[in-house]
């Protein structure tokens, strides 16, 4: 997740409502002062696996496999918001108000380990934060139908898993980023530099820009984001 108090110094460094993405663990933050002092911390694809250092506020968990929810939350978490509703005909169905910062999904299928459709079975989260719109597109495994993009609206930063084979495939997972037209997007979810590598060559022919950054997390704000597409690579692990 990166050293918090860094990430305090550099989001002190900032004009305005920032946020702060790290990609291992997946965390997303409010940052105004100072991260933890009126900030509201994020954490995504929550697990007993991996947590991150601080206590969340918010939480958010797909199903897909074990390393991505837990049936025991710290009871210190404010809202915790499962991507799965009860069964496939009643979706999970999320918009969560907590302090300054607005979280919503939006239902997708997902496949079972037996190569079936389970309707409903992850969610795109949208965190409405520090002035921008931040999708986690979650355990994804199909594009994205028109309705869905209404309803997931206007994208500054996504978060995007890019293993090819376990959520989406390559080809396909570039046309979900196209339809979603965001300015900066983050790769996620990948278990190898293999992987990694193969996406950023499917994006680069797309004449997508493509940055390697030194530091696994990035601070962000409307008046910093990229004036054209740009993949940013955070380092660490991503899966």
């Amino acid at each position: 997740q990166g050293d918090i108090a860094s990430l305090i110094a550099r989001a002190q460094t900032q004009v305005g409502p920032v946020a702060v993405i790290c990609i291992w663990p997946r965390f997303v933050a409010t940052a105004r002062k100072a991260l933890g002092a009126g900030g509201v911390k994020i954490a995504t694809d929550y697990n007993d696996y991996v947590k991150p250092r601080v206590l969340p506020d918010i939480v958010t968990m797909n199903h897909a496999h074990s390393t991505h929810y837990t049936d025991n939350p710290d009871p210190g978490i404010t809202h915790v918001l499962r991507g799965w509703g009860p069964s496939p005909d009643q979706p999970a169905r999320h918009d969560v108000q907590f302090r300054d910062v607005r979280v919503r999904n939006v239902p997708t299928n997902i496949r079972s380990w037996g190569g079936e459709t389970e309707r409903h079975g992850n969610s795109i989260f949208i965190f409405e934060i520090a002035n921008l719109c931040i999708a986690h597109l979650g355990h994804l495994h199909h594009t994205l139908n028109q309705q869905q993009l209404n309803e997931i609206g206007r994208i500054d930063a996504v978060m995007v898993p890019v293993d090819g084979g376990v959520t989406l495939d390559l080809e396909g997972m570039a046309e979900v980023l196209q339809s979603l037209k965001a300015p900066l997007m983050i790769p996620m979810h990948y278990f190898s530099t293999y992987s990694l590598r193969r996406f950023l060559d499917t994006l680069g022919e797309k004449s997508v820009e493509v940055e390697m950054s030194n530091v696994s997390s990035v601070v962000i704000s409307k008046t910093t984001l990229p004036d054209k597409p740009k993949l940013l690579v955070l380092p660490g692990r991503a899966f």
